[in-house]
C-alpha cells in the first residue's frame, strides 16, 4: 500500500529532474545550424568581396537611411535562443531579398555567390525557428524592420543589408551556438 503512494511521487520527482536537465531552448530535431558555429575563410571570402565591391562602387551619400536597422542597443546574445532564431530568420530574409535585386554586371557575380551561401543558411534555419511570440526587444526591432521596408528607399535598404552582412553572420553564429553564445 505504501509502495503505491510512493510511486507517483517518485515519477513526479524524476520527471522534474529530467525536465530541468534538458535545455528549454534546444533547437528542434533536424535543425542543421551547427555548421554555422564557425565559418571557414572560403565561405567568408565571397561575402567580403561583395562588401568591398559594394563599398568601392557606391557613393556613401546613397547609403543614408532614416531608420538605422542594425544599430541596436542589444546583441543577439542578449536574446533567448528562440528569439535569436527569429532574429536571424528575419535578417536573412531581408538580406537575401535585397541581394536578389538587379545588380551592376561587375557586382552580380560576387553577389550571386554570397546569395547562394545566405540562401542555404536560410534554408537550414527554416527547420529550426520557434513559434513562440518574440520578446519586447525583438518585437520592437521586427516592427522597425517592417517600417523600414515600407518607408526607406531600395538603395538605402540594399546598402544596409550589404554593409551589415557580417553582423548578420555574427547573429547566425550566435543562434547556432545556442546557450554557449555570450
Amino acid at each position: 500500500m505504501l509502495c503505491l503512494g510512493f510511486t507517483p511521487l517518485l515519477v513526479l520527482a524524476l520527471g522534474a529532474s529530467l525536465a530541468a536537465a534538458v535545455p528549454h531552448h534546444a533547437l528542434k530535431k533536424g535543425c542543421g545550424l551547427s555548421k554555422y558555429e564557425s565559418l571557414v575563410p572560403h565561405e567568408l571570402k565571397p561575402l567580403q568581396k561583395m562588401k568591398s565591391q559594394f563599398d568601392d562602387s557606391m557613393p556613401h551619400s546613397d547609403h543614408k537611411c532614416n531608420i538605422r536597422l542594425f544599430h541596436r542597443r542589444w546583441k543577439a546574445a542578449d536574446l533567448s535562443v528562440p528569439d535569436r532564431l527569429k532574429l536571424v530568420e528575419a535578417e536573412l530574409d531581408f538580406v537575401t531579398k535585397m541581394l536578389r535585386l538587379p545588380a551592376a554586371p561587375g557586382f552580380a557575380e560576387a553577389r550571386q555567390r554570397s546569395l547562394t551561401f545566405l540562401t542555404q543558411a536560410r534554408e537550414d534555419l527554416r527547420g529550426c525557428a520557434a513559434t513562440d511570440q518574440p520578446s519586447g526587444k525583438l518585437r520592437h526591432w521586427l516592427q522597425k524592420l517592417q517600417t523600414a521596408k515600407e518607408t526607406e528607399t531600395t538603395s538605402c535598404l540594399e546598402a544596409s543589408a550589404v554593409i551589415h552582412i557580417f553582423q548578420v553572420l555574427d547573429d547566425l553564429k550566435c543562434a547556432a551556438l545556442q546557450e554557449q553564445c555570450s
